[in-house]
């Protein structure tokens, strides 16, 4: 990554503004992929004027965007011929339906937190798309979400200078945090679930008295 991060400083800006669009991009199609570490490298580099801060933000989060707007319609347009062809064993059809019925509900709210959610970003454009959210209002609302995060990314590298190799070791414990809390609310919706299906439903009682 440091090697990588050189050669990034060497580039022309045209370049290095190409690259940030595209990695932000990526990183919502096919993750995990370090874009957040990158983007804040590039945050460093507008700090000693190589590349200007504005452009950057607004190109890192043009491309978050584009990478949610291409996994919600793929969601939308194969979603359910990914998952209920029955090649995905391992994810029940029950627990897809039910998850759609959530996004329903809730998942603007998920959308907009969706970039500070680490490890999630492309599924969340994915069930977007599934579950029929608005095309519209899903884009902006995950455009405003990729800018307030990009913000804060490129404003600490900025700040951080030389020094943003120290922010690492935050964001990678952030996203353990926030991958911990996530895999624990799963589990516990699952074992919910699990428990309503196992305890007797009191017609059953009524009709066996």
């Amino acid at each position: 990554m440091d090697q990588f991060i050189q050669d990034l400083s060497r580039l022309d800006p045209l370049w290095i503004y190409l690259v940030v669009v595209g990695i932000a991009y990526i990183e919502n199609i096919l993750p995990p992929f370090p874009s957040d570490v990158i983007v804040v490298a590039a945050g460093s580099l507008a700090g000693i004027g190589v590349v200007g801060f504005l452009p950057l933000l607004l190109l890192a989060t043009v491309g978050s965007t584009l990478g949610f707007m291409s996994m919600y319609k793929i969601g939308n347009w194969f979603g359910h011929r990914i998952l209920e062809t029955g090649r995905m064993k391992f994810i029940p059809l029950e627990s897809v339906q039910k998850v759609e019925q959530w996004f329903r509900i809730y998942g603007y709210w998920i959308i907009i937190a969706n970039r500070f959610l680490a490890g999630t970003r492309a599924v969340v454009s994915f069930f977007a798309g599934l579950s029929e959210l608005s095309f519209i209002k899903s884009t902006v609302l995950s455009f405003l979400s990729a800018l307030a995060w990009n913000s804060l990314l490129l404003f600490a590298g900025k700040k951080l200078g030389e020094n943003w190799r120290s922010i690492i070791y935050y964001l990678e414990a952030y996203s353990k945090l926030v991958t911990f809390l996530i895999i624990v609310g799963v589990l516990l919706y699952l074992a919910v679930v699990f428990y309503k299906k196992r305890s007797p439903s009191p017609t059953s009682d009524t009709e066996k008295t």
